[in-house]
């Protein structure tokens, strides 16, 4: 015959294996309004051209072009927010970020050979090019 104290061991060791197994869940609930990781690239490749057109144009607006390109692909700065969250914590920007990368250079050849020259040279700065249309 079990002594008590082994029977409330027993339970108690059952009880921490259940919650540990229920405690296995995702850091991030996947948003209400998440973004494709398609369009998540496409946005992301318009962001850089606009982030590029900073350094052509100094006085320009940041913020204006953001807003311009999130209106442009019809999505709300907090579905975008939550979703680029969502990808880091699932570790899925990466691919996302080389997909928008291959769109950029589909939309200038010539960016090609920049972005062969900064993985070679990752220290030294640079100007950045300009993307033609």
């Amino acid at each position: 015959m079990e002594i008590p104290h082994q029977q409330i061991m027993k339970k108690l060791f059952f009880i921490f294996v259940l919650m540990g197994l229920f405690s296995c869940g995702d850091y991030i609930d996947k948003p209400k309004n998440l973004i494709s990781g398609d369009q998540m690239a496409e946005v992301l490749a318009d962001l850089a051209i606009n982030d590029q057109a900073t350094f052509i144009y100094p006085n320009s607006n940041l913020e204006a072009g953001t807003r311009y390109v999130l209106k442009k692909h019809n999505i709300k700065s907090e579905d975008f927010i939550a979703s680029f969250k969502y990808y880091v914590v699932k570790e899925k920007m990466q691919g996302i970020a080389e997909d928008a990368q291959k769109i950029l250079l589909g939309k200038d050849p010539k960016a090609d050979q920049y972005v062969k020259d900064k993985k070679n040279k990752p220290g030294e700065l640079q100007p950045p090019p300009v993307l033609s249309r």
